[in-house]
């Protein structure tokens, strides 16, 4: 995949690892564009990088997709739609009959699945008009094991991660020039896992790995952890599930 003159779409770049590819794919002669819901942070990414386009969307919200369709065809179009926009509800003491649940699995399941599917559908005449495209779908390690306190969030993950594979072939099937890459992060240094212990990758170690495989044109992008857990899971499925889901889940759940 050429990166230098590509035109990219990021969802969720106003912060944390959407805002480090923006950086890391100017720096490889991209154009980047930018969304997020949150408008000063789009100010802070706009004021630090001034040649980003920033534009306020929500990644759940459908009359959203539309307008920022609408805004991206009058700037001339885009060449990589990257979803990395993402929301996490932990379940911790929420039971799963609980409304309180139910509500957190309905935005999740709007945001993380369902709304990467309409920008797809949205995008993709446009994508099928450049000489190369891409669609890259973020999924995460929790798309092979579940976490128990994360339920709805690792089902929205493996959701998409079926579907981007049913979608790869597809266009494969159709001849298409569409490339549709995957890409499963470990867990990352951002703000969604600050309260976490433990190993964490820095977003700029992860980008530079995810860009690296990118242009190879590695369709299925496992990084750091993620390699391991995705082998351990085939041969080893419950210590791969106890390495995710360890005692101290249990305890969360109990409180």
């Amino acid at each position: 995949m050429v990166l230098k003159d590509k035109v990219i779409l990021i969802t969720g770049g106003g912060s944390g690892i959407g805002l480090e590819a923006a950086k890391q794919f100017l720096r490889q002669g991209a154009k980047v564009i930018i969304t997020a819901r949150n408008q000063e942070k789009l100010d802070s990414a706009k004021k630090a990088h001034p040649s980003l386009i920033a534009i306020k969307s929500d990644a759940g919200k459908e009359e959203d997709a539309i307008a920022l369709f609408n805004h991206i065809r009058g700037l001339g179009g885009i060449d990589i739609l990257y979803h990395n926009a993402g929301v996490l509800s932990p379940l911790l003491n929420l039971a799963l009959t609980d409304e309180r649940h139910s509500k957190n699995a309905a935005y999740e399941i709007e945001v993380n699945y369902l709304g990467v599917i309409r920008l797809n559908n949205l995008f993709m005449d446009m994508l099928q008009s450049r000489r190369e495209s891409a669609i890259i779908n973020t999924t995460s390690l929790l798309r092979y094991v579940p976490s128990i306190v994360e339920p709805t969030y690792s089902a929205s993950k493996a959701a998409l991660g079926f579907y981007t594979e049913s979608l790869r072939k597809h266009l494969q099937i159709l001849n298409s020039r569409v490339k549709v890459f995957e890409l499963l992060p470990p867990v990352v240094a951002t703000e969604m896992t600050a309260d976490r212990t433990g190993k964490k990758l820095t977003t700029e170690e992860f980008v530079k790995e995810f860009i690296n495989a990118l242009k190879k044109d590695h369709y299925t992008i496992r990084i750091g952890d993620t390699k391991a857990l995705y082998l351990l899971n085939r041969f080893f499925p419950q210590l791969a599930y106890a390495l995710v889901n360890p005692k101290n889940s249990y305890k969360l759940l109990q409180k």
